[in-house]
C-alpha cells in the first residue's frame, strides 16, 4: 500500500498523508503504480464530465481541462516549461542545459511552449467531448504515465539525488515490464482507438528519449515531466484528428 500511497501522493494534489519517511525500494515500487494513479485521474475527470455533461462544449473542455491540472498540481507542466526553455537556451551544450533545467524561472519560450500544449488539449478535449469519446479521458492518463516508466526503464537517470534517482536505482525492472505489456495488449483489446493511442505515445517516448540522450546523455525529472505532457497531449490530438 505505501508504494501506491507515494505514487499517489507525488503525481497529484490529492490529500495523501504517508505513515512514515519511505524507503527508497518503496519509491522505486511505487513507479508501478503510475498508470493506476493516470486511470484515478482519468475517473476523476469522468465523473467531472457526468456532472456537467449539459453545459456547452467548450465549457466541458475548459472544466475539464482545468481540473486535470489541479489534479496534477501543474507538476508537469512545469517540468515542460523547464525543458523547453532549457532546450532553447542550452545550445546543445549539456551542462548549460542542466543548468537552466534547475532556474525555476521561466523564460518566453516556456510561456509559449504551454500556452500551445494546453491550446492543443482544449481543441482536442473540445472536439472528443462533442463526440461523446469520453474513454479518452482514461487513456491518455493512464499511457502518459505508463511513459515514464518505458523512461525510466530504458534511460539513465543524470541528476544525483531526489525522488528521480531513487526511483531509477530500485527499479523493478520485471514488473515494470509485465506492467507495460499488460497495459499495451489492454489497449490493442480496445480496438483501433486503443492502439492508435498506444502508437502515438509510443512514438512520442521513443523520440523523446533520442532527443533526451543526445543532449544531456540520459533524463531528469523536468524531462521526464515534459515526456508525461506531450504524450497526454499527443493521444488527445490524434484521436481528435480521426473523428
Amino acid at each position: 500500500m505505501q508504494p501506491f500511497l507515494i505514487a499517489l501522493q507525488f503525481l497529484t494534489s490529492l490529500p495523501v498523508r504517508l505513515s512514515g519517511m519511505p524507503r527508497p525500494e518503496q519509491v522505486g515500487r511505487s513507479l508501478l503504480y503510475y498508470p493506476a494513479v493516470g486511470l484515478i485521474i482519468g475517473a476523476l475527470l469522468w465523473c467531472v464530465a457526468q456532472v456537467i455533461e449539459s453545459a456547452a462544449t467548450p465549457l466541458q473542455a475548459a472544466v475539464l481541462l482545468t481540473v486535470w491540472v489541479a489534479l496534477t498540481g501543474g507538476l508537469h507542466l512545469d517540468g515542460l516549461a523547464d525543458s523547453a526553455d532549457a532546450w532553447l537556451g542550452g545550445f546543445g551544450d549539456r551542462e548549460r542545459t542542466l543548468t537552466i533545467m534547475k532556474d525555476p524561472r521561466s523564460g518566453p519560450i516556456a510561456v509559449v511552449v504551454l500556452v500551445l500544449v494546453l491550446l492543443l488539449k482544449f481543441v482536442a478535449l473540445w472536439s472528443l467531448l462533442d463526440e461523446g469519446q469520453l474513454q479518452v479521458l482514461l487513456l491518455a492518463p493512464v499511457l502518459g504515465r505508463a511513459a515514464l516508466l518505458g523512461l525510466l526503464l530504458t534511460t539513465p537517470y543524470v541528476r544525483p539525488g531526489g525522488l528521480g534517482q531513487a526511483l531509477a536505482e530500485h527499479l523493478p525492472r520485471a514488473a515494470v515490464r509485465g506492467v507495460l505489456i499488460a497495459l499495451a495488449v489492454l489497449c490493442l483489446l480496445l480496438g483501433e482507438r486503443g492502439w492508435l493511442a498506444l502508437l502515438i505515445a509510443a512514438g512520442i517516448g521513443v523520440l523523446a528519449r533520442r532527443a533526451m540522450s543526445r543532449r544531456i546523455g540520459g533524463t531528469t525529472g523536468d524531462t521526464a515531466g515534459a515526456l508525461l505532457e506531450l504524450t497526454e497531449c499527443g493521444v488527445l490530438v490524434a484521436l481528435a484528428l480521426q473523428l
